[in-house]
């Protein structure tokens, strides 16, 4: 029976879960330069937002609950402002604010895909996006819609990675997933050397020890102390974060 929250203005059918689905609930790490479609790319393409919109849509119907946490780096990376020279804090607040029109783009695509979706920043901007509070993030997505982490963590010195490891302890995710340019963790940059091994399972401290630049230290130890498991796969392979909430052996798995 579809339901209407008068509160939020939409009409709400949380699809039932699918009998295969392994992750009930994930938190999706999406660069921003995945949205413009080229590596170092500027902006947001149309085309490329849509057609992950759509496939996130096709996710959403096997009924598990996404929340999504969405880089800025298409737009303006605070570390790349520090390094010509401007202030850390003021470059990563700007870095911030480029989550949040990430944020928004994608909200607009996913909700054109017949997909109620919410924007929850940890900055507060309220005339466009709902403050982050744990609890009401939690709700949204028992009530079926996704729900968009913008702003980061609303702290200087913090990548988006840490921010996507946060909120996924935060609201009790069963993995969080990690979506790249390559298809998992290599053994060395694929880009550079083809030759290069794929891992299809890596512990945490492997990963620490071996200092691979996919996931930032901090993001990776919270995981680690928490529990939780870390999915890293290749975003541009269509039908891949279907595979991954199925529980296929898509990409590398950092777990244990």
């Amino acid at each position: 029976m579809r339901q209407v929250d008068e509160r939020e203005g939409d009409t709400v059918a949380p699809p039932p879960p699918h009998p295969a689905l392994k992750y009930g609930r994930i938190v999706l790490k999406l660069s921003g330069e995945a949205l413009c479609g080229r590596d170092g790319g500027f902006g947001i393409d149309g085309e490329v937002i849509r057609a992950t919109a759509a496939e996130l849509a096709e996710v959403h119907a096997l009924g598990a609950q996404i929340g999504i946490v969405v880089g800025g780096g298409n737009i303006f990376r605070g570390l790349k402002g520090a390094s010509t020279g401007m202030d850390r804090g003021q470059a990563d607040y700007m870095g911030m604010l480029a989550t949040v029109i990430n944020a928004l783009a994608l909200q607009d695509a996913l909700e054109k895909a017949g997909v109620a979706t919410r924007v929850m920043t940890a900055l507060e901007i309220r005339q466009v996006a709902e403050p982050y509070i744990r609890r009401r993030a939690i709700r949204h997505l028992e009530k079926g819609r996704f729900v968009i982490f913008a702003a980061g963590t609303g702290n200087p010195y913090f990548s988006t990675d840490t921010a996507a490891a946060l909120r996924a302890m935060e609201i009790q995710a069963d993995c969080l997933c990690k979506a790249t340019k390559v298809e998992g963790i290599y053994a060395q940059d694929p880009v550079h050397h083809p030759e290069a091994q794929m891992y299809g399972r890596m512990t945490f401290d492997r990963f620490l020890a071996d200092r691979l630049a996919v996931m930032d230290s901090t993001a990776v130890t919270l995981c680690r102390d928490n529990s939780m498991p870390i999915r890293v796969f290749k975003m541009a392979t269509r039908g891949n974060i279907k595979s991954v909430v199925l529980g296929e052996s898509i990409g590398t798995i950092v777990e244990g």
